[in-house]
Parts: structure tokens; sequence; C-alpha cells
């Protein structure tokens, strides 16, 4: 079990926009947000516990079954990247949380990324709880996070807005 310090929000990940990310727009390639945020949430994963470890031992994993990206600010080739995470909710099965990708020298919100993730048995392939100390690191988490401001991005749906 992971006994780091509640960070508020989660502040660990940091990678570098790589020169095969770009596009012919000169931007990040909205394919590589997807794996930027996916290696933040094996950062974020292992601070909750669900290490390698612990899912090699218990035969778990996660599946993401829920995704919403956006597209803030563009970033270049060889720009700094640094993420913020925070847990919004969780339940025996289920972790819901988002990613804040920022510029890591000019400080700006570049994009974000909400996620809901479902605790899996790799034995049935399907939805499984997870073990206490996961559930209490959680709840230490969600207490914590609970006392930062509301994330506008966290929520959003796509659509238009109809004239009346």
């Amino acid at each position: 079990m992971n006994t780091e310090p509640i960070q508020t929000p989660f502040d660990k990940f940091r990678t570098t926009v790589r020169p095969e990310w770009i596009d012919n727009n000169n931007h990040m390639n909205m394919g590589y947000y997807m794996v930027v945020f996916d290696e933040a949430t094996d950062d974020w994963l292992n601070y909750i516990g669900l290490d390698s470890v612990h899912r090699l031992t218990n035969e778990i994993t996660t599946f993401c079954v829920e995704g919403h990206i956006t597209y803030d600010m563009e970033v270049r080739v060889n720009a700094p990247l640094h993420f913020k995470t925070t847990l919004l909710d969780f339940d025996e099965k289920r972790i819901h949380y988002i990613h804040e990708m920022y510029h890591g020298t000019e400080g700006f919100l570049a994009s974000t990324n909400e996620l809901m993730s479902l605790h899996v048995s790799l034995a049935t392939r399907r939805a499984a709880p997870m073990h206490g100390e996961i559930l209490v690191r959680l709840r230490e988490i969600k207490a914590a996070h609970d006392q930062l401001p509301p994330l506008p991005q966290a929520g959003r749906h796509i659509g238009l807005r109809q004239k009346k």
C-alpha cells in the first residue's frame, strides 16, 4: 500500500513533447494527448496503490470505460509538460478522476482528460471490488481533493447549444 503523503492535487508526472508527436499543424497531434494522459494515469494508479505489484499479486487491472479530452491551448515540440490529477469520485469498482496538463515553464493549461476507470478481475474480465486498503487510500485522497475548487472542465459534455 502506498503511504506517500496526500498531494492536493496529485502532482508528479512530467514529460516533454517529442518531435514524433508533432502533426502537420506544427503542434502536438491529438492522438498523443491520450498517450501522455495514459502515462499520467500510470503514475496516478501507482499513487493510489494500484501499482504493478498489487495488480500481479491480486490478478486485477483497470480498464478505462469512458474519457473526455479538452484541448485548451496548443503545445509544440520540446515543450515541457506537467500534470495534476484530482480524484472526483469513486465507489468500490470505479475511479472518476481528471488530469490537467500544463505547459511546464509558461504555466498555461493546455488540456484536460477526465476518465472513469473500472477495477477488473483478470480471471473473469469483469468488474471486481477493490481491496479495502485501496478504498481507504481513495477515501483519504477524496477528502483532501474535495477541498480543491471545482474544475470547470469536469463533467462537461459535447453538444451544440440550440438557439431559442
